[in-house]
This record gives C-alpha cells, sequence and structure tokens, in this order.
C-alpha cells in the first residue's frame, strides 16, 4: 500500500508515492484513497487532460476545491505555490515530478496554485472535490518573479488565460485565498 507524506514545502499538500505490485504479466498500482488526505472530502468529478511536450498549464488555484493529480504517461514538472493568507507556508514554492514512470500523485488543498510543464507528451489525470464552477477557476501568472517558478522547458507554450493570469501582487482582495477556507 501507499504511504502518503505531507510536503515538507507547503501545508496540506501530500505526496503519494505508490508500492508497484507486478508479474509477468504487467504492474498493478493503488493510486487513490479518500482515507490518505486528513483535509481531503469525497472526490465527485475526473478529469483527463493530454498536453504536448513544452505546454505550460497554470498556475491556477480555487477557493474551495482540492485536486488530486497522477501523471499515467509521459512526465510533468508540477509547481506547487501557497497563496493562503495566514498559512505557515504562506508564499512557499514547490516542485516536483509526476510520471508514468513514479505513478506518483499529489493532493492540492484550495488556496495553492498549481500548475505543470509538460517535459514530454503526456497525459495527466485529476480528481476534484466539487463539480466545475467557473467562478472558482482562477489564477496567477506563471511567470511571477515572486514566485519563482522553474518550470524546466525554456520556450513554453501557453494558453491565452495562462498568459493573462495576473501577478500574485495585483489579485484582488476577494479572490485572495485564506488558510481553512472550505465550502
Amino acid at each position: 500500500m501507499a504511504k502518503p507524506t505531507q510536503s515538507p514545502t507547503i501545508a496540506g499538500v501530500w505526496v503519494v508515492d505508490p508500492e508497484g505490485h507486478g508479474d509477468s504479466r504487467g504492474r498493478f498500482y493503488e493510486t487513490y484513497r479518500r482515507s490518505w488526505f486528513p483535509e481531503g472530502r469525497e472526490m465527485v468529478q475526473g478529469n483527463r487532460s493530454e498536453k504536448a511536450a513544452g505546454a505550460v498549464v497554470g498556475l491556477h488555484y480555487h477557493l474551495h476545491q482540492a485536486d488530486y493529480w497522477q501523471v499515467p504517461r509521459g512526465e510533468a514538472r508540477v509547481v506547487l505555490h501557497d497563496l493562503r493568507a495566514g498559512s505557515p507556508t504562506e508564499g512557499a514554492t514547490a516542485t516536483l515530478l509526476l510520471s508514468g514512470d513514479n505513478c506518483r500523485g499529489v493532493f492540492v488543498p484550495p488556496g495553492v496554485a498549481h500548475g505543470f510543464a509538460s517535459l514530454t507528451d503526456l497525459t495527466l489525470t485529476y480528481l476534484v472535490d466539487q463539480y466545475y464552477n467557473p467562478a472558482d477557476e482562477l489564477g496567477v501568472a506563471w511567470d511571477d518573479p515572486e514566485i519563482a517558478a522553474d518550470w524546466g522547458v525554456s520556450d513554453p507554450i501557453l494558453s491565452e488565460r495562462d498568459r493573462n493570469n495576473p501577478r500574485r501582487e495585483a489579485i484582488p482582495a476577494a479572490l485572495r485565498p485564506h488558510a481553512g477556507l472550505r465550502r
């Protein structure tokens, strides 16, 4: 069974390194259990994203939604940034590698900005604990110098939305996450 560990950099972020079991037929991994995450709620929606090498997605954040990410195919450099006012790790930035080879998963609580760079062509799957709500789909600039993210790509392919997200300092007060905010 997997043993999730709490991120030493960002409070409430959990990293899962599943234990694989296999034989001549292939391998099996248990990838998600609700009980692994003390702050987690029941996941209600699953999504899949396919991106080409060089794509950068994010940084996105939610005031009310948690995500659980995995990359079953390819390799992604995940960037996380704690935007939560009052969090013990407010302002911290962390990176980790998710790939089809390491089968790692990451639980991202509300208020932690998250994004990824496709180091190869990839598939990212993710579970969320809220149904899609465009009012809770927020963003912060992927290249904000205050966040100082290392995406690991030299010429990123970005969406129009991600090119236009505000810097951290320009996020309106009503859209700033606070530690412990969950509805």
